[in-house]
């Protein structure tokens, strides 16, 4: 059965919602078109987040991203919609998106956002021996 672009995020209950840990992901396929040419934008994104009850499943989310491939629209925006989606779909405690696009024009641009709950903190950083 073929696979095709979808703009739903599926989730799954998070297995240890008791615990802060931050899931990583790299994400180098990322495509969309320049609003203004017509032409390909091309990234890799960088997702990680601290879920709470819920994490996005995998095979959703690279069917999501898929969705922007034939789609116009600037860097800033995209990755803040993204972003958006991913909090309304899994209301993590914490997620930062960074997508870093390739050389255009000779300007490389890198869009970072975050959204964090309410009172949420990072606990600090343990010192190793």
């Amino acid at each position: 059965m073929p696979s095709h672009p979808s703009t739903q995020l599926e989730t799954f209950a998070n297995p240890s919602p008791d615990r802060d840990y931050t899931i990583r992901m790299q994400i180098p396929e990322f495509t969309c078109l320049c609003p203004r040419t017509g032409q390909p934008d091309f990234a890799t994104l960088e997702l990680e987040y601290v879920p709470d009850r819920l994490c996005v499943e995998l095979k959703s989310l690279k069917l999501y991203i898929w969705s922007f491939r034939d789609r116009g629209a600037f860097h800033e925006a995209v990755t803040n919609e993204i972003a958006d989606h991913l909090v309304a779909a899994t209301q993590p405690r914490f997620l930062r998106l960074a997508a870093r696009f390739n050389v255009r024009g000779g300007i490389q641009t890198s869009v970072v956002v975050e959204r964090r709950q309410p009172g949420w903190q990072a606990a600090a950083p343990g010192a190793l021996p």
